[in-house]
């Protein structure tokens, strides 16, 4: 791997209490570098990496981006694992676009020199609120003339491990069409942690858009249904669902929402579910206008089937929270 030969790096981590900065703040770690994360709240016992240290702050609050206040200890990068919880409009361009707007232009005062950031590869076609709001801060970034890395990673194994407890009750796995309407290259939270501290010192990585995957061969939902079934010793129950009752539920909401606002949150959830039921976690070929697995990079050696084997035997599965969708 061609390497920058710097000596390890001061570093700031945003989003360190999600999963996949929890994965990022252990790479960092392993690969050498001081690691800060700014935290909302002190983290729950036992949470905590030892080698790691805090500062508290909200990243929302221009306050906590003064010249006085975070960055004032002084680093050399940024890493962003840093995400709105929901999607919704109101929570994207706060946290997605305006947080991350606060963070760069802080740096950039501060004299951080690089700035990492996990946006998402379904940013390639924006048609939601969330992927809006992370392409506009995407742009700023590479305008802001600092140096940097942008990861789009397809498929997470957290987004991807909903229905397990539904197959292990005896339920039909739940597909979209027939199924095999979508694709994606699952990358697993330690390896995307990995690949994402290595942008650090990869001169390969800089001043780059890097989508990335997981290891093997694209997999569809009704591929992912099979396996799981299989290591359960179940045999294969499929309940296939129409997109046009997404498209339905979406304009109930839609119209409901006009007077309830409950029912708006709602509706842009349902268009969330709408779009992974319907497109793919993979590179967008704008030219053919498909979806193209082989463009898509892989890396690391986890893989979703053998994340299923593990919690087939008991292993826990990862908790989803707000991705909960099944």
């Amino acid at each position: 791997m061609p390497s920058m030969h710097t000596p390890p790096l001061r570093v700031l981590l945003l989003g360190a209490t999600g999963t996949i900065g929890s994965a990022t703040e252990r790479a960092l770690v392993r690969q050498g570098h001081s690691v800060v994360c700014l935290l909302r709240h002190p983290p729950a016992r036992g949470n905590a990496q030892a080698a790691t240290t805090h500062l508290y702050g909200d990243p929302c609050d221009p306050d906590t981006w003064r010249p006085d206040a975070c960055l004032s200890q002084g680093f050399d990068a940024i890493v962003s694992c840093m995400a709105s919880r929901t999607g919704s409009p109101q929570d994207a361009w706060q946290v997605d676009y305006q947080a991350h707007l606060y963070a760069l232009a802080g740096a950039k005062a501060a004299g951080v020199a690089q700035f990492v950031l996990l946006s998402a590869i379904c940013v390639q076609k924006p048609l939601l609120a969330f992927q809006q709001a992370k392409l506009a801060f995407e742009t700023a970034l590479i305008d802001s003339g600092m140096n940097y890395s942008i990861v789009r990673p397809t498929a997470f194994f957290k987004s991807l491990s909903g229905q397990l407890d539904r197959v292990k009750r005896g339920k039909p796995f739940l597909v979209f069409g027939d199924g095999e309407l979508t694709a994606c290259k699952p990358i697993s939270d330690d390896d995307l942690g990995d690949f994402l501290a290595g942008c650090l010192t990869d001169t390969n990585r800089r001043n780059r858009v890097l989508p990335i995957g997981g290891p093997g061969p694209a997999i569809t939902p009704l591929a992912q249904g099979k396996q799981l079934f299989q290591l359960l010793g179940q045999p294969p129950r499929f309940k296939h669902v129409p997109v046009r009752l997404l498209d339905v539920i979406i304009r109930i909401l839609t119209w409901t929402g006009k007077v309830i606002p409950a029912a708006a949150r709602k509706a842009e959830l349902a268009k969330i579910g709408r779009y992974y039921a319907t497109e793919s976690m993979l590179v967008w070929d704008a030219v053919a206008q498909r979806y193209d697995a082989d463009a898509t990079p892989s890396h690391g050696d986890q893989t979703l089937f053998g994340a299923y084997a593990d919690w087939a035997n008991g292993a826990p599965a990862p908790a989803r929270g707000d991705h909960a969708v099944f």
